[in-house]
């Protein structure tokens, strides 16, 4: 027991279903098309409105796609997994049962490897892993469409392939759970398994809470969370959740084990139904269905065509190339973006990643959001910032007309070269020129060169913005600056 309870008297655990709808030209059991946005009931079919006689058949590129996901997430791949029948009713789902894996799911164990909240901005924060406790394939159901006076079923989505990752409940907070859901996304994005845009409905979690005395072992009366169409609204949710249950338990109340409905807009959330347990199901092994081998073979020619992860990749981004966090936190969450910058990287050269990734994680994704297009719309391309960092580098243009090329580059695809020479951009070489411009910036201002010869070093930046002006932004810093001190040495 504990005495004089109070909210840190208690700690929330918390477990996570994670929905993904696969990346597959055809559903999980026929040939119909897949997608998004198709006028109602238009993708389907007689398998897909189960019609009398109908007979479902494996979607090979679906069985592909999970067993990659358990390659990536290091889960044990079951030698023999078979189907089952998921019985229940509801108007969404035509067959009156769900076609899913039950006791021999594909993929076993393994894990999500998530960054916690609260990592400074120039270093990766702490990671720690959320192990799995299976990964199943299954069919989606329909959706309801509900109206003032009637609920219209779309069967569009019914059929389509269905990946459900199961956690242990092993998260203790909705910011963890924001970290895994962020983290398991930019996975399965980068590995082509889903496009994980929650508002399609791609990407769904339901969240299980419960919360127990600190120290406790035995886990508390749980409570799923339904209907949370946003990563956002997960960690809210869940946030709200565990508020709730403190509140009801310091109040003397009990914990109903429930299903409830969060409103992300409202911050609310109310009683769905008492929550079913897995013999509500009445679970049966699929008799149209033969089970599923996996074989080494398979599982070898699948684990050649898998993407490095990517908090590898930030990890290798900062060793190889000394990238700070600031850009590869920017750069590998996108697997397009960060193959971007390393074909720039290369083509620039040694030595210059770090100025390559700058203008790519400032100047190109803030030139594509105003245009609104993705990195393979992008006139600028790799060739383009790596001579732009060459140019720079050399001293052939200063970093304020390299900001002016940049965004020509951008609206023209011109490459900087000529944008330079058409322009008159290059800076002067000539220091016979910089030199009068020194002279003259120097003896206009006798009170920075009486600073500048008493020690005061920063006085040498009082001449550097006449003689720019003089030179009408065409010289060099580089000279500027040495030329400015041989005149000031020498008195």
């Amino acid at each position: 027991m504990v005495n004089n309870p109070s909210p840190s008297s208690y700690e929330a655990v918390i477990g996570l279903e994670v929905h993904v709808q696969l990346k597959t030209r055809s559903k999980m059991f026929t040939r119909v098309a897949t997608g998004f946005g198709a006028p109602p009931n238009t993708l389907t079919d007689p398998v897909v409105l189960a019609l009398p006689g109908t007979l479902p058949v494996m979607n090979k590129e679906a069985l592909d796609k999970i067993i990659q996901t358990g390659l990536l997430l290091g889960c044990e791949i079951a030698p023999v997994c078979k189907w089952d029948r998921k019985n229940y009713f509801y108007p969404d789902s035509p067959k009156n049962y769900q076609i899913s894996q039950y006791d021999q799911p594909i993929c076993l164990r393994g894990s999500v490897e998530i960054e916690l909240p609260g990592a400074a901005r120039n270093i990766m924060g702490e990671h720690v892993t959320i192990p799995l406790t299976r990964i199943h394939l299954e069919e989606d159901v329909g959706k309801l469409n509900h109206g003032v006076a009637e609920s219209l079923i779309d069967y569009n989505r019914a059929g389509t392939p269905l990946m459900e990752l199961v956690t242990d409940p092993a998260l203790k907070s909705a910011d963890e759970a924001f970290a895994f859901l962020t983290a398991l996304r930019m996975i399965l994005v980068a590995a082509g398994i889903s496009d994980c845009d929650m508002e399609k409905g791609q990407m769904r979690c339901d969240a299980n809470i419960s919360i127990r005395p600190v120290g406790a072992e035995k886990l508390g009366t749980k409570v799923e969370l339904k209907n949370l169409n946003s990563i956002s609204f997960v960690r809210d949710g869940i946030a709200h959740e565990i508020q709730r249950q403190t509140a009801v338990v310091l109040g003397g109340g009990t914990i109903r084990q429930e299903t409830r409905d969060f409103d992300g807009q409202t911050g609310t959330s109310q009683s769905l139904r008492s929550k079913e347990m897995a013999h509500d199901y009445r679970y049966f092994p699929d008799p149209d269905l033969m089970p599923v081998k996996v074989d080494e073979v398979w599982k070898t020619q699948l684990r050649a065509g898998l993407p490095e992860l990517p908090f590898a990749k930030q990890r290798r981004f900062y060793a190889e190339y000394q990238l700070p966090y600031t850009i590869t936190s920017v750069l590998v969450p996108d697997r397009a973006l960060s193959d971007y910058f390393e074909e720039t990287a290369k083509l620039a050269g040694a030595g210059r990643a770090q100025a390559v990734g700058n203008w790519i994680a400032n100047d190109l994704l803030r030139e594509l959001g105003a245009a609104g297009l993705e990195i393979a719309a992008a006139k600028v391309r790799p060739a383009h910032i790596a001579a732009l960092v060459a140019l720079v580098d050399a001293g052939t243009i200063s970093s304020s007309s390299a900001k002016e090329v940049f965004a020509e580059m951008a609206q023209s695809g011109e490459l900087p070269e000529a944008i330079v020479e058409r322009r008159g951009l290059r800076q002067s070489t000539d220091t016979g020129e910089l030199e009068v411009w020194c002279r003259e910036a120097i003896a206009g201002n006798a009170k920075a060169v009486a600073e500048f010869k008493a020690g005061n070093e920063k006085a040498i930046n009082s001449f550097k913005g006449a003689v720019m002006k003089a030179g009408k932004g065409k010289a060099n810093p580089k000279l500027v600056d040495e030329v400015l001190r041989k005149l000031l040495a020498e008195g």
